[in-house]
Formats: structure tokens, sequence, C-alpha cells
């Protein structure tokens, strides 16, 4: 088999293991169902103390991504989780929802190529498979 010298184009990085139960399950679950795509989980802990976990997921229009936005927000309220705080949701290009342990931001695909948080938050992970 030959391989290509070329990284294969965007392949997401599987999601780590979540606990049964937790928030972090909760959020990647709500979203998977809700068909975000480009889902992504980046661990913070050790890195930084605003959270344990950043999701970063794209929807495919503003509509999409308000509404996902929204039912996270509602399933993590009755998942037990607490409120959480929503911003963007007028626009909803960027929407950012603060559920304390998780960080989540929903972006349509231009502004989240534009902004590439991916990049900025991977610093000191390593790029090997």
């Amino acid at each position: 088999m030959a391989q290509s010298s070329a990284a294969p184009a965007a392949t997401p990085a599987p999601l780590p293991a979540s606990e049964p139960g937790s928030l972090h399950e909760l959020v990647l679950k709500s979203l998977d169902d809700d068909q975000a795509q480009e889902l992504v989980s980046i661990p913070l802990e050790g890195k930084s103390s605003i959270a344990d976990h950043m999701v970063i997921a794209s929807g495919r229009s503003t509509r999409q991504v308000a509404a996902m936005a929204q039912k996270l927000a509602e399933r993590i309220k009755h998942g037990g989780f607490g409120h959480s705080r929503i911003e963007g949701l007028p626009a909803a290009d960027w929407v950012l929802i603060d559920a304390g342990d998780i960080v989540v931001h929903l972006f349509r695909p231009e502004v989240r190529t534009f902004y590439n948080l991916e990049r900025m938050w991977a610093f000191g992970d390593s790029g090997s498979a």
C-alpha cells in the first residue's frame, strides 16, 4: 500500500470517553442527536481553569445552531446539571453555552473556520495518531 504524504482532509479526532451519566456525556449525546457536524471535545484539565472540557461543533445554518443551543441548554437543565448561560443566540453564527464544567461553542462552518478555536486550544498536544 502506498501512503500519501498529504494529510487527511479535516478528519476529526475521536471523542474522548465520557463517564456514563456525566455532563460531558449528555452534551456529546445531545449534539450528536441533533446532527451536529465535526464534533470535537478538547480536554482542558491541566490547561485551563475555565472548564474541564471544551466542546466545539458546527451546524449547517443559523437556524440549526440556534436550535441545537436551545435544546442543549434544556437537556442540561432537565438532566439536573443546573442552568447554563447562552451567548450569541440572536445571530446564531457563534453560540457559546457555559455549562460550568463544559464550555460549548456552536458555529456555522464559515465562522468556525475563521476563528479556528481547535488550533488555539490544542497547545502542547502532539499531532500523532
